[in-house]
């Protein structure tokens, strides 16, 4: 029988059971533990593991995709594009492990082969409805896609080996510290005691941050002059209650936070619309347009931005036939010569002309071999001089002018970055229907299979995103390329376009142009914004809203966790302010340029982010081997660890103080480990599931987005 330590001072204490925090239990959280489960049997096959999971939000589905929030806010994907599993595409070491997409998870549960998880079970009607519902090409409600992760996380849990327990915490992890070759402290805001861990996994998602100097200024600026001043949120968090019914509000920001604020103040005040969102024949001019019937407590949305267009619209059909081989000219072999250079890639120099040339290989080869009445030569010939000629040379012009006769069929980056550059108009009123006729273009467009060379580059953006994850943010310090994949790549449903015109037309939606600036007034007391496109012309209002994301710099993130870990040595980049991981398996690099043996992160608040929250099925999945490779290499160190365990020694035991700035105070004194700690013994045969409950708050979360 064993004897406890404190009995007796020459009994030997029990072996230490090896164990792993995960702070984050959202999509990316999910994931990782999915990759665990998966790679357990050959990697750690029947060894006892403690798992704890930190997250005051609901597992699977995170703060973001939480299912208490409006069932009016939707994905910016189709059901059929977003899939949690893997599958043959994908380039891994681990095993594939498949599973439905989630338009085939609502078709099990239709079909009644797949039950709602519990709390889903429990939700109002309308939500089962919804699932049922649900086809390949819906833009399903966050509410669904919800219902989805709470499932995967289910089958997650319920496919971890025998020998591993699972604990959750419902709370926020303030700080982690310990030795680079020791066990790591993780400290929680609803607790003295740290968890002890072997190993740290960061899988937080989008976070929180604090308003920069001219933000504060704006704020303050509001407070003087008892205007309103929302700062840069994620919408949905966002109170958009103190917005005046009737009155012009400025919104800066004209991308999917926008989508998000203009539905909850349309809509979400009770407007409604008449006619098919769905249609996309609408021209602006009767027949199949669709109708916006106020309520009458809608503020006027005067919205603006850099570029002064909305995001494109997501394309609207399937791509047929054969593909381009990808990648062409930004592959491996570029980017290890990009990383044998002494120096960081710069952006414009080393890396655009690279992207812009495979994306035009990507777009020509598509218009070749699917409209070849468009071309004037044969692709063999075109591609041998596509090849020999300098990416934006005139000698390369003058192959796609030669070859492509159409401008609308030649693929113009520029333009389609910078749609509005150098256009004037001479009242607000004259850039109105300008617009419309924009967006109606590329409305019509995005949904023609005609033009299905748009749908080639997509892929395209897609291929050179997984080959620059191996960069970091090497050579894009201020983001212009994650910027420019994000317009052209993952803009708003089709339908929500439409709404932005009807919205347009009913007078609720004024557009502002290209190159927006506000300007504070002391004098008059009220907010000015101008556009480049209408010199000399501005709008006054008394409400302003920053429709963006908040910056994810750990000098100005919420979250006290990323914070404290910048502060004690993790490094950062100089232009987005990403934490730096080591691009092989996720490790957190330290500002000496060691990777951390202990701690490691995923997610788009560090270098390794990638294209989207979700992965298409058969896309190849960048971030399915990001958590692959982590999970390998913690299961590598763990199971490293579990031959070697043995006693506990004195400064492993975690001591009970208060917390203390950011987190609580390294330990003065003796204490005990809390029965759901790190040594908590498994259940014999099988995992289990623990939990500690703190209250969620509306504070940080340190879940996926």
């Amino acid at each position: 029988m064993p004897v406890s330590p404190e009995s007796s001072g020459t009994a030997r204490p029990p072996a230490v059971t090896p164990s792993l925090v995960v702070i984050g239990a959202g999509p990316r959280g999910t994931g990782f533990l999915e990759r665990l489960a998966a790679n357990a049997p050959s990697l750690y096959d029947g060894l006892p593991l403690d798992i704890h999971l930190v997250d005051p939000y609901p597992p699977g589905a995170g703060r973001i995709w939480r299912r208490d929030q409006s069932p009016l806010l939707w994905m910016n994907s189709m059901a059929e594009d977003v899939t949690m599993y893997t599958d043959e595409s994908v380039v891994l070491d681990g095993p594939v492990r498949p599973g439905p997409a989630l338009h085939e998870w609502a078709r099990e549960v239709r079909e009644g082969r797949i039950p709602l998880p519990a709390d889903s079970e429990r939700a109002e009607p309308g939500l089962r409805a919804a699932i049922t519902a649900l086809t390949g090409q819906t833009f399903p409600s966050r509410q669904v896609q919800s219902a989805y992760l709470s499932w995967v996380y289910e089958q997650t849990v319920a496919a971890l080996p025998p020998g591993v327990t699972l604990h959750r915490h419902r709370t926020h992890a303030l700080r982690v510290s310990g030795p680079r070759g020791g066990r790591q402290r993780v400290w929680l805001e609803d607790r003295a005691e740290p968890l002890l861990a072997d190993l740290v996994v960061l899988t937080l998602g989008h976070l929180d941050g604090e308003p920069d100097a001219r933000q504060r200024e704006l704020r303050e600026f509001a407070r003087r002059h008892r205007l309103i001043h929302l700062p840069p949120d994620f919408t949905a968090d966002s109170d958009l209650s103190e917005l005046p019914a009737g009155e012009p509000v400025l919104v800066r920001g004209f991308g999917l936070a926008f989508v998000d604020l203009m539905v909850l103040l349309t809509e979400g005040r009770g407007g409604r619309y008449s006619g098919n969102a769905d249609d996309t024949s609408d021209d602006g001019e009767g027949g199949g347009e669709l109708v916006y019937h106020p309520s009458g407590r809608e503020p006027v949305l005067y919205v603006g931005s850099r570029r002064g267009v909305p995001y494109h619209s997501k394309i609207g059909y399937g791509l047929e036939g054969e593909r381009a081989p990808l990648p062409r000219f930004l592959g491996p072999a570029q980017i290890d010569e990009l990383l044998s250079r002494p120096g960081p890639p710069d952006y414009e120099r080393d890396l655009r002309p690279l992207i812009d040339k495979e994306l035009g290989f990507a777009h020509y080869h598509r218009l070749f071999s699917a409209h070849p009445e468009r071309t004037r030569v044969g692709w063999t010939d075109f591609e041998e001089k596509y090849a020999a000629a300098d990416p934006g040379s005139p000698e390369l012009d003058a192959l796609v002018a030669g070859a492509v006769p159409d401008p609308a069929d030649r693929l113009d980056l520029a333009a389609l970055d910078r749609p509005l550059d150098g256009v004037r108009f001479p009242s607000y009123d004259a850039l109105q229907p300008a617009l419309r006729a924009y967006i109606t273009a590329d409305l019509v467009r995005r949904h023609d299979p005609s033009h299905s060379a748009d749908l080639a580059v997509f892929y395209g953006l897609l291929s050179v995103y997984g080959q620059l994850i191996r960069l970091g943010d090497l050579g894009d310090m201020d983001d212009r390329w994650h910027g420019f994949f994000s317009y052209l790549a993952s803009g708003p449903p089709g339908p929500r376009l439409r709404q932005l015109l009807a919205l347009s037309r009913a007078g609720v939606v004024r557009f502002l142009g290209p190159d927006m600036t506000v300007e504070a007034d002391e004098r008059q007391g009220v907010f000015r914004a101008r556009g480049a496109g209408v010199p000399g012309a501005y709008v006054e209002a008394r409400a302003l809203v920053e429709a963006r994301l908040p910056d994810p710099s750990p000098e100005r993130t919420r979250s006290p966790l990323l914070r404290a870990l910048y502060e004690e040595g993790a490094a950062v980049t100089a232009g987005a302010g990403l934490v730096r991981v080591d691009p092989g398996d996720g490790r957190l690099v330290e500002r000496d340029g060691r990777p951390h043996p202990r701690r490691f992160a995923l997610g788009p608040y560090t270098t390794a982010r990638s294209s989207g929250a979700f992965t298409r099925p058969r896309t190849g999945g960048p971030a399915f081997r990001q958590n692959d490779a982590t999970a390998r290499a913690a299961l590598t160190l763990l199971g490293e660890l579990s031959f070697r365990a043995g006693p506990v020694s004195s400064t492993d035991r975690p001591h009970a103080v208060p917390p203390e700035g950011p987190g609580p105070v390294p330990p003065k004194g003796p204490g005990s480990v809390p029965p759901d700690g790190p040594h908590a013994a498994p259940p014999d045969g099988a995992h289990a599931v623990s939990s500690t409950a703190g209250r969620a708050r509306s504070g940080p979360s340190e879940a996926e987005r």
